[in-house]
């Protein structure tokens, strides 16, 4: 099962909640981002670009991502700060704190939600100030803060309730009587779940097949040395271990000719190979049961003619090696391998490049340092990260730019794209 990764955007005291809610749920991954200040979410953002979507626990730390949002394209989920929000806040004011539902200041995100539990209930609006920030067009604090203390000051209301933290806090600290709405369990579940939901659609227009060529190096020229019966047996011996391999990865065997046999599969094929860049086990297994070489080549794509494809071009690149030996081309045409060699690199040279010049913490920096050992230091594409950390398309190429900000990586190439469009890098670390 895929993990759908979530960024979760907060205070503590939400993001413990979120945790509560969410902490027995296999099928999610929440990576927590709290912060003091809403405005902290500018930078937090950078930091989690290896995760599916985005949830923003208040509208006002959305509010100050919302360009960079757009911008980057960010699958964004809030926690709504509704009707029910409203309503919930307006009991604790009335059966909790005693209070009456007039002379109060409200701040909150859309005017409207406030407006229509009002009618609902049949409450005068006339003592009853609504600060919206969508509608004022700024998310400063103070200014908020300065609203519901001017209205204090001038005696047109007995308490405030606020939506935002750091104004409850601001508030209490001039003795001015204040209620911060508490967002409801309900509306928590439903945000995750739209979360959920948002993920799972975007990993699903990025499902790939994948296909294997498998090839018996100069076979015709062993029939004549070794006789067709001892040709015929390594043969059944490599349609053996090909049907190990297709029942772990959930991968069909075809026979195509007597030299060769045809893999296909999906998720489980292409998890086992990414997972196994520097040992790869079916060419060592190779190596060890036959006595003649053999090439390995798979192929990657959103149809099964695209995958077929590259699988042969993968092949037709183990003709430059002697022994065994295995290539992959993906759905962009990146050429990858010789998999099962193991190429080094410095992973403290790494580590500090990502901590002081890409500024990432330290588990996301010891996440991309295990991406490029499983991937063996091959050049990679923003592909190839969605497909490890089983992330959107957008999310991985968020890394990308991130990574080439910092000079960790650089540009070492282009594909060859197979549908009309510009060329697409591919990448290896700058060292």
């Amino acid at each position: 099962m895929v993990k759908v990764k979530i960024a979760a955007f907060g205070t503590e005291q939400l993001l413990s909640r979120i945790s509560d809610y969410t902490n027995n749920q296999r099928d999610i991954e929440v990576v927590f981002f709290p912060y003091t200040n809403a405005d902290e979410t500018i930078d937090l953002i950078e930091k989690a670009f290896m995760c599916d979507v985005y949830l923003f626990a208040e509208p006002l730390s959305y509010l100050y991502a919302h360009d960079k949002i757009q911008s980057k394209r960010l699958p964004a989920i809030q926690v709504a700060f509704d009707e029910y929000l409203i309503l919930s806040s307006f009991y604790r004011a009335k059966n909790h704190h005693h209070l009456q539902l007039n002379r109060m200041s409200i701040d909150i995100l859309e005017q409207s939600c406030v407006d229509g539990v009002l009618r609902e209930l049949d409450i005068d609006q006339q003592e009853i100030y609504t600060y919206s920030y969508a509608a004022s067009g700024t998310w400063n604090l103070e200014k908020i803060a300065a609203h519901h203390e001017q209205l204090w000051s001038d005696n047109k209301i007995d308490y405030v309730i606020t939506s935002i933290e750091q104004v409850e806090k601001r508030l209490m600290s001039r003795n001015i009587p204040v209620i911060r709405m508490s967002v409801p369990k309900l509306n928590i579940i439903r945000s995750i779940e739209e979360a959920k939901s948002l993920a799972t659609l975007n990993q699903s227009k990025s499902a790939q097949i994948v296909a294997g060529y498998v090839r018996l190096k100069d076979y015709p020229a062993l029939k004549k040395m070794k006789g067709e019966k001892e040709a015929s047996a390594i043969r059944e011996i490599l349609h053996q271990i090909l049907d190990n391999f297709g029942d772990k990865t959930y991968a069909s065997v075809l026979s195509c000719h007597d030299d060769e046999f045809v893999l296909l599969g999906t998720r489980g094929m292409l998890d086992h190979i990414t997972n196994h860049y520097r040992d790869f086990p079916l060419i060592q297994e190779v190596e060890q049961k036959l006595t003649i070489p053999v090439h390995i080549g798979f192929g990657l794509g959103l149809t099964a003619k695209q995958a077929e494809g590259h699988a042969k071009l993968a092949l037709e690149k183990c003709e430059d090696t002697e022994g065994s030996s295995c290539y992959i081309v993906n759905d962009r045409q990146d050429t990858i391998g010789p998999l099962g060699v193991k190429k080094s690199f410095s992973t403290s040279k790494l580590y500090q490049q990502l901590i002081h010049k890409a500024r990432l913490n330290n588990e996301l920096s010891y996440n991309f340092i295990d991406f490029i050992n499983v991937r063996n230091n091959e050049p990679f594409s923003s592909n190839d990260i969605a497909t490890y950390y089983s992330v959107t398309k957008r999310s991985a190429e968020r890394t990308i730019n991130k990574l080439l900000t910092g000079d960790v990586i650089k540009v070492v190439g282009e594909e060859k794209p197979y549908v009309k469009g510009r060329p697409r890098k591919l990448f290896s670390l700058n060292q």
